[in-house]
Order: structure tokens, then C-alpha cells, then sequence
């Protein structure tokens, strides 16, 4: 008898550095009984949210179900892409019971949810829900946007002012178009933190969202699978400032990948990473580092002046390659630049 029930599909955006990866690590870890199946889409040329998440693989989410879309945003890639993705997550022997989308940083989730009424895939899936990540910490101080300071200054100064950048469209279409929002690092944010968060994005909703804190991705699986949203047919509550447009661009950002020779002192390179940050308004670095005298290699993952860095796994029988992925606005990608800083 053939199998008419839709396989729910989860939708997991977020701004840059917001703790996506993380929490899908938690969820793999707590499937709740569940086979699941990842699809992330990377903005640049290198995997290092898939393989990071494939490091995690295990029976109830083994690595071949584990798949990655680096070479464009899902929702521009749809026919090419992301739909033959899903068929062939939909084929496997052994049909996942959920599946997680952890879309780029950059992504605008309303035209991915319109893929979703193509209908090689939609008798089939449904989306079961949109989760929205914020850094709980940024988000209070503004920091989504650019310049905040700045913004802010001309906020108050000129009310009549266009003050809407790329970046701050890009959270609140995130936000508009969520089910529900977690507010990451709440831990580093505190509790003034997270109700400055929860203010902001509450004017930003265009409905009243169950808003919930988040560390280190730890949350009841319950709480975001199984929210049965139908997003796919609920397009009309999750207004955006591209509605009506036939598509969308992602020239306001760009990416370069500079590779290094190994390193002696991690913390010299975090000294450059900040410097990116502070001088040429790099938004996010992430990437695997080799450290000299050092087996295992140093995964680094930085979101403005914030940088993380651990060693999480042998280099193995791979060649001891130092790759960082350096992401920003279009106008501050200046490789030669970037190069210099990093390679000092």
C-alpha cells in the first residue's frame, strides 16, 4: 500500500553565527525515536557546517543523510538542486522520518517555502515548522544591523531617514517568517540581555511568536518538531519586504576562502580574525586550521569580533589544508585585503 503520509520538513534559519549547526547537532543527538535527514545549504564553496554535522553522524542519522547544497542558495537552485536533493533523501531505503534544513545565514526562508509547492514534492512534504535563530546578545544591542551605532544615531535624528540595509531586511523576513524564535547564547546575554532581545523582535513580528531562550542549542525537541504548521500554505501570514518581487539577489554579500600555511599560536590568528571584524567589517569567518605540532585540526568559527576555536577532530589521512571561508557585504570583500590581515 503506498505511503500517503507527508514527511514533515523543518525549516532552520537564522542570521549568520546564530547557532543553526549547534542546534541541529542537539536535535541529531535527541532524534525523540526519530530517522532524520539534514540538507544544508552553504553560502560559499566550503561544507564546514555539513562537515561538522556529519562528524555526529550515528544510527538514527547516518552520514549519507547528511547532504549539502554548496553551490547556491536553495530557493535560486530550486529545479536544479534542491528538488531532485529532496527525491533523492525521499528514495532511500530507509525513508527519514524528519527533515532539517539548516539554510545559509544569508537566506531569505519565504522563496524556499514557496519550493515547496512544486509538485514533484508536494504530495509528499510538508513543512512542518520555521525556526528562527537570533544571537540573543547581538540582537540586543542592534548589532543585526550594520554600523549600528551609526543607524541608530541617524534614527534618532532623522526619523524620515531610509535606514533599511541588507542586513536588516535579511533578519526581519527571518523573523516575519518564523513559527517560532530561539534566542541563542542566552547565556552570554543575560537576563536585561534577553529581554532587550525579546523587545526587538517582538516589534519586528508581525504576529505574536513564542520567543524561547537557547544555550549551546540545548532545547526539548518537542518544543520545535511536530509544530504541524504547513507552512507551505500559509504564506500570507509571513509577509517579507521581497512579496511581489519575481525574485531575489544575493549580490549585497559575498565570500572568499583564503587558505594558510599552519599556524603556531591560535590566538594570533583569533588577533587577525577580530582585526577583519574591526577594519574590513567581515561578518563571519568559519573553517579548519592546521596548528603546527598539533594531530588534530582547529575548527574556527567566528561571528563579527567573536571567535570560537577548537580542535575537533585528527587530520587522519587528509592533507593538513588551512581553509577559512571570510564572509561579508559585497562593497567590504576585498581578498587582497583579507589575505594580508589573515597571512600577516
Amino acid at each position: 500500500m503506498t505511503d500517503l503520509t507527508k514527511t514533515p520538513v523543518t525549516v532552520i534559519t537564522g542570521f549568520l553565527g546564530a547557532g543553526k549547526t549547534t542546534l541541529i547537532r542537539h536535535l541529531m543527538q535527541n532524534p525523540q525515536g526519530k530517522r532524520l535527514a539534514v540538507l544544508v545549504n552553504e553560502f560559499g564553496t566550503m561544507g564546514v557546517d555539513g562537515d561538522i554535522l556529519k562528524s555526529c553522524a550515528d544510527e538514527n542519522c547516518p552520514a549519507e543523510n547528511i547532504l549539502e547544497l554548496s553551490n547556491g542558495c536553495i530557493c535560486c537552485t530550486v529545479a536544479d538542486d534542491f528538488i531532485p536533493t529532496l527525491e533523492k533523501l525521499m528514495a532511500m531505503p530507509a525513508r527519514p522520518d524528519h527533515i532539517l534544513i539548516e539554510t545559509s545565514g544569508l537566506a531569505l526562508p519565504k522563496p524556499l517555502l514557496k519550493a515547496f509547492d512544486w509538485p514533484a514534492i508536494r504530495s509528499r512534504i510538508t513543512v512542518d515548522g520555521v525556526i528562527a535563530l537570533a544571537d540573543a546578545e547581538a540582537v540586543a544591542a542592534g548589532r543585526f544591523a550594520p554600523d549600528e551605532a551609526a543607524v541608530e544615531a541617524q534614527r534618532a535624528t532623522d526619523p524620515s531617514l531610509d535606514h533599511e540595509t541588507p542586513l536588516s531586511e535579511v533578519f526581519e523576513d527571518q523573523i516575519a517568517c518564523a513559527d517560532i524564535v530561539l534566542l541563542s547564547k542566552a547565556d552570554l546575554a543575560g537576563e536585561a540581555g534577553l529581554a532587550a532581545a525579546r523587545a526587538a523582535i517582538e516589534a519586528e513580528a508581525p504576529r505574536k511568536l513564542p520567543i524561547l531562550p537557547l544555550t549551546d542549542g540545548v532545547i526539548d525537541p518537542r518544543v520545535i518538531l511536530g509544530l504541524g504548521a504547513a507552512a507551505e500554505d500559509d504564506l500570507d501570514a509571513r509577509p517579507s519586504h521581497h512579496d511581489g518581487a519575481d525574485d531575489h539577489e544575493h549580490d549585497d554579500f559575498d565570500s572568499v576562502v583564503i587558505e594558510l600555511p599552519e599556524i603556531a599560536d591560535p590566538a594570533d590568528l583569533v588577533a587577525r580574525i577580530q582585526r577583519l571584524a574591526r577594519e574590513r567589517n567581515v561578518l563571519r569567518v568559519k573553517g579548519h586550521v592546521a596548528v603546527a605540532g598539533k594531530p588534530m585540526r582547529l575548527l574556527v568559527q567566528a561571528v563579527g569580533e567573536r571567535v570560537r576555536h577548537q580542535f575537533d577532530r585528527p587530520w587522519g589521512d587528509q592533507p593538513r589544508l588551512s581553509r577559512l571561508v571570510v564572509i561579508a557585504e559585497h562593497d567590504d570583500i576585498d581578498e587582497a585585503a583579507i589575505r594580508e590581515v589573515l597571512h600577516g
